[in-house]
Formats: structure tokens, sequence, C-alpha cells
């Protein structure tokens, strides 16, 4: 989108962050967001084929204008610094996986940045060194920052390679600066945590975690729906676009008629515990076990009755098919059609990046065959891909809904809503 030469001058402004262009994080500050909205649903567009693609859905701000400080998941790495220096603390610069070092990121909550930075000083104050990208020298690796949209609450992790006995004195430091907010009446509470990661991956954590002080996790709220966010959880980075994502699936599901759900890649529940709670029955499958005990106790948190969600860790590839007792095979997803002479009235699909498998594809949309059928996709590409895998189906689209869950980007949510055809 940076290079796009339909990007006339009338639509470019100046970018927000001072380190626009050499940071990998955002590709097009300098756009006028409306006009980066259009080029995100002409994108689309182009992609899947169909040309009755609905304007792209924004995220919320305050003044209606292009949005800021909609990444309530704060993020930075850290580096060997030099001169001097310890360390240094940013994103990557764009194309490599060398660090830049940075002084604001507007697109991150501020509260997330103000503690982020803290920590920062209080790891060169105790000289710390920063760690090397593949984690083999060096100490500290990242500094995450939950912020909550609902309660403003504040979460910290800093991952390090190992726990030295110098970070006694940054969990001092940090404490001192930072611990005493949520002492006061009406401001935010915080809680710092520390994660041990001394392996040589690309994960953002390692396996153990241990809180410092404060608070345990932190509180959101999507949807009239309400979720308690551990420090290491995966939950949606921009909770304001989750928001408008989760009541758009909602608004393609509100017939009365489609009653049994079965929800794919369902996550922490985004879509089956609001519909639980609308009366639906759902079966909701995901393959992360941590994600599945965070939507049981969603279930919990909000009053929803367990027994119209049906909560299973499993990959999806594996539920299709599990041996029966006695031997043989039969279906272990009690309802689908072949099973109990019932079928589901609608199937969503929320795969991971790279898209849906092939055969979960077919057996959703030649063997399930439900009445509807949602497809949210975080990558067009993947999306079109897989559409035109099911051709000629039976289905048809209904809607193409574009959603901007991260401004300033390239990347684009994308809902996809086919209908079954009344000779399908």
């Amino acid at each position: 989108m940076e290079t796009d030469p339909q990007v006339a001058p009338v639509h470019r402004v100046t970018p927000r962050c001072r380190h626009f262009g050499e940071c990998g994080g955002c590709a097009s500050q300098h756009i006028e967001y409306r006009e980066q909205l259009r080029l995100k649903r002409k994108r689309v567009a182009e992609l899947v084929g169909h040309t009755d693609v609905l304007p792209t859905l924004a995220t919320p701000s305050a003044d209606g204008g292009a949005p800021w400080g909609f990444r309530g998941k704060v993020s930075f790495v850290f580096a060997p610094g030099g001169r001097g220096r310890p360390l240094v603390m940013g994103h990557y610069r764009r194309g490599s996986r060398t660090v830049l070092p940075v002084e604001e990121c507007p697109v991150h909550a501020e509260a997330g940045n103000r503690f982020a930075f803290a920590v920062r000083d209080a790891l060169v104050r105790a000289d710390i060194p920063g760690a090397t990208a593949d984690g083999r020298q060096g100490i500290a690796r990242h500094i995450v920052v939950r912020v909550s949209e609902s309660t403003g609450d504040l979460v910290g992790t800093l991952v390090v390679t190992e726990n030295v006995k110098a970070l006694r004195r940054v969990t001092a430091d940090v404490e001192n600066r930072l611990g005493a907010v949520g002492a006061v009446a009406d401001r935010p509470r915080v809680g710092f945590h520390l994660n041990v990661h001394d392996r040589p991956d690309p994960f953002l954590f390692g396996r153990e975690t241990r809180r410092l002080f404060g608070l345990g996790g932190i509180r959101e709220q999507v949807a009239g729906i309400s979720y308690l966010v551990s420090p290491t959880a995966f939950f949606q980075t921009n909770v304001r676009a989750a928001d408008v994502l989760v009541r758009v699936v909602l608004d393609t599901l509100s017939d009365a008629r489609l009653h049994r759900i079965l929800d794919l890649y369902a996550g922490v529940g985004l879509f089956a515990i609001p519909l639980a709670r609308s009366g639906r029955a759902v079966t909701a499958v995901e393959e992360s076990a941590e994600a599945v005990e965070s939507a049981g106790a969603a279930l919990r948190l909000n009053g929803v009755d367990p027994t119209g969600c049906r909560l299973i860790a499993s990959r999806v590839e594996d539920m299709m098919i599990r041996p029966a007792a006695g031997g043989g095979t039969g279906p272990r997803l009690r309802g689908w059609k072949g099973a109990s002479g019932e079928a589901w009235d609608a199937v969503i699909l929320d795969p991971p990046r790279q898209g849906c498998p092939p055969k979960v594809l077919d057996w959703v949309f030649r063997n399930l065959r439900p009445a509807r059928i949602v497809y949210v996709s975080c990558d067009p590409e993947a999306l079109a891909r897989d559409l035109a895998r099911v051709a000629g189906s039976g289905y048809q689209f209904e809607r193409v809904q574009p959603i901007d869950m991260f401004p300033h980007t390239e990347h684009i949510e994308t809902v996809a809503v086919l209908t079954r055809t009344a000779g399908g």
C-alpha cells in the first residue's frame, strides 16, 4: 500500500510517528485514513473476485478520524546496546531483523508505552544487557504490556533469557515508579510479571511466568462479554475493532432458525459465548488448551449456561473422525449430518492466517453443508484461495465485509458470508 501508484497526493498526509519509514510496524501512516479504508476494500474485491464488497469498517476513534492508541497489546523488542548502553528497545526495521530504537509508538495505547519505557529505563539503570535475536546472549528479550480497554488496568511482562539476581533491582525500581498507581482511587491498577524464555525460537514467551507484584491479569470486554486475560494468553490486540468484528458475525447469524452452530478455530470464544448467551446451541472447537480454559472461565464469569456452549480442545482435523467404540470409525462431533440425522444450521470458520486445510473446507462445504457459513479471515489472499477451492459446491456470497483491525498497516480482516443455494 505504501507504494500503490493510486495513492494520489491529495490523499497523502504527514505520518504521525517520527520513526515511520524505517520501522517495520506501519506501512501507511502517510495515507489519509479514509483512503486506507478504500484501498483495503479494493484489495479484497480484487482478490475474491466479488464486486459487491461492503465498505471497510473502521477501528472506532474518539473523534471519528484516524485511530491512534488502539493496540491494547503493547510489545517492544530489546537488543544489545552500544556507546555505553547495555540495551536498546524498539521494533524491527523494515525488511530486517535488526532493532530500530524508538522513543514513541502512537498506535500503541499510551499508558502501555509509558509502562514499557519505564521498564527500559530500569533495565538500563541496572545494567541489564539486551539479548541477541536468538536469545543465546544477553538477558532482556521483550517487554509486553496489556492495557485493558474497559478498565485501563495494565499488566506488563518482561521476557528474559534467565532470571539473574540483578533483575530484583529492576523489579523494585518498576514497583517504586508504577506500583503506586493502583493504590490511588480512580487510577488504573498495575501488575508486573517475569517470563523466562531461554530457547532460540521465534515465540514471544517461554513456558515459565511468575508474578512479581500487582495484578495477575486484566479484564476485557468484547460485545458485552467479559474475559479474564492472563499476561501470556492470546487475546485480540485491538479490542475496539474486535468488538466491531464480533457484532458483524453475530448479525450474520441473527436469524433464529440458525440455532445449532459449529464454531471452528474458536479461540477464547469471542463468537461462541455471545451466541450461547443468546440461546443458541454452540459447539466450539479450538486446538489451544489454554484458550479453551479461558473460554470456560469466561462462561462462568458471564453466567452463561455451559450446556449451551460445548467447548472441545482439539485440532479441527482430529474432530472430523475418531475411532468408534468396538472398532471402526465414527463421527466425534455429535450432530453433524449422518451422525444423528441432524445438520448444523451454521458453521463459523476463523482459521489461522494461512487459511483452512483443504480437507476441512471439503468437510464443511461438501459434507456438513450447513445453511450458512461465516468465514472470518485475517488474510484476504488465503480467503480468496479457499473460496476458489469450494466454488461450485452449492453456496453463494451473501456479503463480504472488510474490517480494519490494524490501521496504518496492510492487514485486513474479512468476514465472508455464504448461503446454501436452493438446489445446493
